[in-house]
């Protein structure tokens, strides 16, 4: 009876102990290990892994719960992908400015230059600083750049890339990758640069080719003396500054305005005689002395070859009939024939 009684509860102490394992094991891990019926209650076996506590299981558990789902993958448009490309010819060279030399050949004109190296006249005239472009010779050095454009001077201090592109109607950018600056960078007066794509103004450049004045006479005429110093025309054995030039012609001939302007003097002084002075734009003043009559009033508005201001003459210091024409630029003479067609 006693032995009965131990088995008894030997029996129910595992039938206990098999289910409070069953409800563990389901608990954490899910897992019901299989029971072979033919072994009784000695049939349980347990697989060679750790049994989860309930932290262990909770910490899975949040895991899970924060993992998402991968988001779907974005379709392109074939075309759309094609438009993204960059061609490797589309890529921007680095803007390098450089130079090489020219010698000028029997015959060559800027022009002809110009276009031979792909650039403008005025980038010719204003990096290498021509005053009379006519007056190129054979065997004259020319800087000739890699691109057009012209040479500037800054005229004063606190200019800037973006003023002075904005002033030329160019690319602010470009014109600062040239010049390795900073297009914000204040300038100081004098500093010269190179502003990519500029050309000069249409006075300059008149002035420099000779087209910006006409001839003060219609007819051929004989050149009796130049701009300079030269000796007295009196036979005084002195020498003087010559500041215009005298173009011999007959008595009478009529005199005409150089270029458009306004009559600021019309009279007679002991040098000239009679004499006009005619003031125009961009700081040029024109004078015509010796004239055998005025025909034109101060306050005038006269027209280049088109209004008669006076005739030729022989009034004042005159060893002849002939025509002194001077051209002033911001009050100091300068050659006539620079500027004359």
């Amino acid at each position: 009876m006693v032995f009965k009684t131990r088995v008894s509860r030997i029996v129910s102490s595992s039938i206990i102990f098999f289910s409070f394992g069953v409800i563990v094991t389901s608990s954490c891990l899910g897992i019901l290990h299989s029971i072979d019926s033919h072994k009784g209650v000695g049939g349980l076996e347990t697989s060679a892994v750790p049994v989860a506590v309930d932290d262990d299981y909770k910490a899975l558990s949040g895991l899970l719960a924060e993992t998402k789902e991968p988001e779907p993958a974005v379709e392109t448009p074939v075309e759309e992908a094609v438009d993204q490309v960059v061609l490797l010819d589309e890529v921007e060279e680095p803007v390098v400015l450089t130079y090489q030399t020219y010698r000028v050949k029997s015959g060559d004109m800027i022009g002809y230059i110009a276009d031979a190296f792909g650039i403008t006249q005025d980038t010719i005239i204003s990096v290498n600083n021509i005053r009379q472009s006519r007056l190129i010779q054979p065997n004259q050095y020319l800087k000739i750049p890699s691109m057009p454009g012209i040479l500037y001077t800054v005229k004063t201090d606190g200019e800037t890339i973006d003023t002075i592109a904005t002033k030329y109607e160019v690319d602010a950018n470009k014109c600062a990758l040239v010049n390795y600056l900073n297009p914000s960078t204040e300038l100081k007066a004098g500093y010269s640069l190179f502003v990519p794509d500029a050309e000069l103004d249409w006075m300059t450049r008149q002035e420099i080719n000779g087209d910006l004045f006409k001839k003060p006479l219609k007819v051929r005429y004989w050149l009796s003396s130049s701009y300079g110093w030269r000796d007295s025309p009196f036979n005084t054995g002195s020498r003087s500054f010559h500041g215009g030039i005298d173009m011999a012609v007959a008595q009478g001939t009529s005199i005409y305005p150089a270029m458009d302007g306004k009559v600021t003097t019309a009279g007679y002084n002991a040098t000239y005689g009679n004499y006009v002075i005619i003031t125009h734009h961009s700081g040029y003043k024109t004078l015509y002395g010796h004239m055998s009559k005025i025909t034109c009033q101060k306050g005038n508005f006269v027209y280049a070859q088109k209004t008669q201001i006076g005739l030729v003459g022989s009034t004042g210091l005159s060893t002849g009939p002939h025509l002194h024409f001077t051209v002033y630029k911001n009050g100091n003479t300068i050659n006539p024939l620079s500027v004359l067609n």
